[in-house]
């Protein structure tokens, strides 16, 4: 019998979204950031550049949510768009100075708000976890799991 409770996708789906909203509340507050803008500037910080569609792709995010994240992002000055000679119907983001600034401001109250959440796990816990769930990860899209 099917019980929510013990179901793994309604389980990390619950957890996902608590997480979420948590880190949603405390960037909306703040920094007047939606969930999706953070991660755009996010992974633009770790890249000089991106395409929309290589920014879905590394955060999981569908073209529609990057494409609002991004133009909101732009008319705030924290991203810049730029043409991509070899593909005319494209264009490169990246990071402006004050993008970067932000994300400097943002990113340790991110990491500080990871370490509250694993407060309770030790350093052994913390390492299975994120084997465990990039082993999920992997189930999920078909691939060979980490072993």
């Amino acid at each position: 019998m099917l019980r929510l409770d013990r179901f793994l996708p309604y389980r990390l789906s619950v957890a996902s979204n608590a997480v979420s909203s948590r880190i949603s509340q405390s960037y909306r507050k703040r920094f007047g950031l939606k969930i999706p803008e953070w991660r755009v500037i996010a992974i633009l910080a770790e890249h000089e550049s991106m395409t929309p569609l290589d920014i879905g792709q590394a955060g999981q995010l569908d073209k529609i949510t990057v494409s609002r994240a991004a133009t909101a992002l732009v008319e705030r000055g924290l991203i810049t768009q730029r043409r991509n000679p070899g593909d005319g119907r494209s264009h490169f983001l990246s990071l402006t100075p004050d993008g970067r600034s932000l994300h400097a401001e943002i990113a340790p109250q991110a990491l500080a708000l990871e370490e509250q959440l694993l407060l309770g796990f030790t350093q052994a816990e913390r390492t299975q976890l994120d084997r465990l769930l990039r082993r999920i990860e992997d189930a999920a899209r078909g691939d060979t799991p980490h072993g």
